[in-house]
């Protein structure tokens, strides 16, 4: 007799096939890591009682048919039993409500756990085809009370017969397929609803209609990275304090703003529920990280750009007339967020070697700069030697090298971590949608909202004391400084493209000589620019 740990592990697996879904879509839907769902269908951990009402929840069952065997529960998942059973086809099978959860067979269609000679077959349906309750097929067994094939072949092969049969076929002389049961889909019931109610349409379509081949089951799409909830949450926290304040959208905003950290923190923490990696939020912090004075700072070089074009700005003073746009960057520190950042504890690393999967900050001598139209990815730095840079801008210099602009910088040493590229990633992009929708319907409200969270995110996660949830100041860092390359990069295709580069500055400034909208695309989105002004440099500006 298997014991009730091993039989959910069973139905898990029976259910996560029906619904067409991976360990990490069920990881997300209950909460938990996807080595979790792993260690625990694997039998290195265990399923508690409280991950069983999790389950149910997940799958909108009930806690004991989750433990009365993977037929049941796939059964009771597609509707199969309470229809077979009010038609009077079927006798009702005996529940988990109905006898312990011990007794209840587990039959795993797809492992064919037990031998066929071993299963509960019923002869007496064999000569009655009925669909089976795991691949929707014409099925002569029963297995508890429900229609089913014995293995996993005999699905597969039963799906492949209807597949040719339908192809062969033409559509115009097709018989009504079997009722395979409904797809699993996560839904309300009024979209259940909704169904049944476009089903009864197409049954009373005209006659004349041809018919055609049965669609294919509708495939379950891939989890986007933005979270509906998180969305969800920031429109709804925009509504409440707008209805709070009562339509004073100065109030409102105002509120908000004051709003912005704990609100983006809670963001963040609803975030990573399912990501793959726990991340430390208040690890020791190395000496070069810390602030030397209270309004001082530490040793991390951030590359922060203020550049002009030397011989631009002689040519203007020798007379000559220049027109210049300045562009403006679109929510820099947004964007800034997709970076690869440490995971855990920063630790030393003396190999003098830059490890992709690994990020922090480095102790680096740069090499020479060599390019009078195009500014130093380093930004103003002025004196020799000697630096510490975060990721960012190590990863940039050594981009550079990559195309020829530079040779590699020589790295001493580093602190280093595991690292992810996606760490905030779920979070910008739920950010980035809610700040599109806003600009799209001309609610700016929300768009001042989105802006102060991020960029308090950026300026508190360091050694302020207005965050107290996250210290990482090796984060704030390697943001910032990603920002910073975003800006050099996008001057650095502005020279490629045949544009001339008169100055660069700040997080978001840009200014060109020449047609720049061949170049990029102008509007507010985040891959987008703005023109910010036009003047003559020369003359008046």
């Amino acid at each position: 007799m298997m014991g009730t740990e091993e039989i959910l592990r069973l139905t898990v697996a029976a259910l996560m096939t029906r619904t067409g879904e991976r360990q990490t879509d069920l990881a997300a839907g209950i909460g938990q890591a996807q080595t979790q769902v792993s260690r625990k269908q694997s039998g290195g951990s265990h399923w508690s009682l409280e991950d069983v009402d999790l389950l149910a929840a997940h799958y909108r069952l009930h806690p004991l048919d989750l433990l009365a065997g993977p037929t049941h529960a796939a059964g009771v998942l597609h509707g199969s039993a309470a229809s077979l059973q009010t038609s009077g086809a079927l006798p009702l099978p005996a529940t988990a409500v109905e006898r312990p959860s011990s007794a209840a067979p587990a039959v795993l269609h797809q492992a064919a756990v037990l031998p066929a000679a071993q299963q509960h077959e019923h002869p007496a349906a064999a000569s009655q085809a009925r669909p089976c309750v795991l691949c929707g097929q014409p099925a002569h067994h029963e297995l508890d009370g429900f229609p089913q094939h014995l293995t996993a072949e005999e699905c597969a092969a039963a799906v492949a017969a209807a597949s040719t049969t339908q192809a062969s076929t033409p559509a115009v002389e097709q018989a009504p397929a079997p009722v395979a049961p409904a797809e699993y889909t996560a839904t309300a019931s009024e979209e259940t609803a909704a169904t049944t109610s476009e089903e009864t349409s197409t049954a009373g379509a005209p006659a004349e209609e041809p018919a055609t081949a049965a669609d294919p089951a509708p495939k379950r799409s891939t989890p986007g990275y933005a979270s509906g909830t998180l969305v969800e949450q920031i429109s709804g926290r925009v509504h409440e304090v707008l209805a709070a304040c009562s339509g004073d959208l100065e109030a409102a905003q105002a509120e908000l703003i004051k709003m912005a950290i704990p609100d983006v923190m809670t963001l963040l923490k609803a975030s990573r529920v399912g990501g793959r990696y726990e991340h430390s939020e208040f690890p020791p912090t190395q000496e070069i990280l810390r602030k030397k004075s209270q309004k001082g700072a530490d040793e991390i070089w951030e590359g922060r750009p203020k550049w002009r074009n030397r011989e631009l700005f002689a040519a203007a003073k020798r007379g000559e007339e220049i027109e210049v746009t300045a562009l403006d960057m679109n929510a820099a520190y947004l964007s800034a967020l997709k970076c690869w950042l440490p995971i855990g504890q920063l630790r030393e690393d003396t190999s003098g070697v830059h490890d992709p999967k690994r990020a922090g900050v480095h102790l680096i001598t740069p090499a020479d700069w060599d390019h009078p139209d195009l500014p130093n990815p380093l930004g103003n730095r002025i004196e020799p030697g000697e630096l510490w840079v975060s990721e960012s801008t190590l990863r940039l210099l050594l981009d550079c090298t990559r195309q020829g602009l530079t040779d590699a910088p020589l790295i001493h040493r580093s602190l280093v971590s595991g690292a992810s590229e996606a760490l905030l990633e779920k979070l910008r992009r739920a950010l980035a949608e809610s700040r599109k929708t806003a600009l799209a319907e001309g609610d700016e409200l929300t768009v001042a909202y989105v802006k102060a969270m991020y960029s308090k995110f950026v300026s508190t996660i360091g050694e302020s004391s207005a965050n107290r949830e996250l210290r990482r100041p090796d984060w704030m860092h390697i943001i910032r400084a990603k920002a910073f390359a975003n800006l050099w990069m996008k001057a650095h295709k502005a020279q490629k493209a045949g544009l001339q580069v008169v100055e660069i500055s700040g997080t978001d400034e840009l200014h060109v000589v020449g047609d720049w909208r061949p170049v990029f695309p102008e509007g507010r989105d985040l891959s987008q620019v703005k023109e910010k002004a036009t003047y003559i440099l020369g003359g008046k500006r």
